[in-house]
């Protein structure tokens, strides 16, 4: 197994990181038995980063990771879980949730600790008002908390802000060879490293669309330079120096196994001038159906509705661009059912502002029209509210 070291504490970190959010499956639920018996055998391969989260599975994940570790392994790696700050109503709820977490863990602290799912400064700075600083301040003093930091799935720009808000230990974001320019993107792998954080990285694979989901061709041109689709893409991410930590949600032993040998075969700057060919030919297959030419430069930025612009037509794009993604869940995601904004195409109000920006010369106003007609039908609507309504009336319940 390859480390790489965390450079705010020195701590050596498994490149592969698992993720606990694919556990194999067994029937409608998760295969509790196989799933224990996998994380124990990724800590004999020297995984010593396990990443859950307080919703995972509806806690069962952080029960199941609290099972396996249980017998005598928790010493040996490091627990990464998530306040869901979506669900934080009142200051109580924080403690109270981070208590369950350690129950349901079986241990009495946690390694890397994130605010889960920021998308913009405004979610942090309500915590703020609800007194997390003092908090969290108080949980390290104790020693409870180790490493404080978020996840993120917003814009590079809002990332950048939320990290020059706080003095975080470390930051996770997702990166793959599709997601250069998307989210946090290469922009924020690079500003977090400079700042001297280390960065976690998830959905190296897209969830396995980069996998299962890329065309035929894509497939036979991957074979064809002897990589598996898999390989291919996690030695990419391996690529980067800043990377610290590729979280990978392995639901079967062959990808445990197939992954952990991965990252023995491919250190950081080892990709030769072909293989980053290789994925720039593949990566031009899959976009080339892409709707909008958006590169996500964002000097269209800030519309005066506070239309997100680029996460509209990245969200558009996705809907053509995998099989079996209509993109959706990714504009409800960062288009505001799970944000303190809206940024959706509706708000556009035709004031041309951003048309003259575009370097590609695009027409904002059209596309944007295009992509509220496509994506904000009856199922987006009724989507959004029932997504606000039920976080609501979870976060009531607790």
């Amino acid at each position: 197994m390859q480390y790489r070291k965390n450079i705010r504490n020195n701590e050596d970190l498994s490149l592969m990181g698992f993720g606990c959010m694919r556990f194999p499956s067994k029937g409608l639920g998760i295969d509790e038995g196989r799933s224990i018996q996998m994380i124990r055998d990724a800590v004999k391969l020297g995984i010593n980063y396990f990443d859950t989260a307080y919703v995972y599975y509806n806690g069962n994940s952080e029960t199941i990771l609290g099972k396996a570790l249980s017998a005598g392994l928790r010493k040996n790696v490091n627990i990464a879980t998530k306040l869901p700050h979506y669900l934080v109503r009142r200051e109580k709820d924080i403690e109270r949730m981070f208590a369950t977490q350690l129950k349901r863990l079986q241990t009495d602290y946690i390694d890397y600790y994130l605010i889960h799912s920021l998308s913009d400064i405004s979610g942090w700075k309500r915590l703020v008002d609800l007194g997390i600083t003092e908090w969290i301040i108080e949980k390290k003093k104790q020693g409870i908390i180790k490493n404080i930091g978020f996840s993120f799935h917003g814009t590079s720009e809002k990332f950048v802000e939320l990290i020059d808000c706080y003095d975080w230990d470390f930051v996770q974001i997702q990166y793959n060879y599709l997601d250069i320019n998307n989210q946090a993107g290469k922009q924020g792998l690079e500003y977090a490293y400079k700042k001297g954080l280390p960065v976690i990285i998830m959905e190296p694979l897209r969830g396995g669309k980069l996998v299962n989901e890329i065309s035929s061709m894509c497939k036979e041109l991957i074979n064809k330079n002897n990589f598996q689709e898999a390989e291919l893409g996690l030695a990419w991410v391996f690529n980067h120096p800043e990377v610290t930590v590729v979280l990978s949600g392995m639901s079967d032993e062959k990808q445990l196994s197939d992954n952990c040998k991965y990252t023995d075969l491919y250190q950081a700057n080892s990709l030769s001038s072909e293989d980053l060919e290789l994925v720039e030919k593949i990566r031009s297959i899959i976009t080339k159906d892409i709707k909008v030419p958006c590169t996500g430069c964002r000097y269209c930025m800030p519309c005066p509705s506070s239309v997100d612009i680029p996460g509209c037509f990245t969200a558009y794009n996705e809907k053509y661009i995998m099989k079996g993604n209509r993109g959706i869940p990714d504009y409800l995601k960062s288009i505001g059912a799970f944000t303190g904004y809206a940024g959706n195409a509706g708000k556009c109000i035709n004031c041309g502002k951003c048309k003259p920006n575009c370097p590609q010369s695009i027409d904002i106003p059209e596309e944007l029209n295009q992509v509220k007609k496509e994506m904000e039908g009856p199922i987006f609507k009724i989507a959004v509210f029932a997504l606000k309504f039920l976080l609501k009336r979870k976060s009531n319940s607790n």
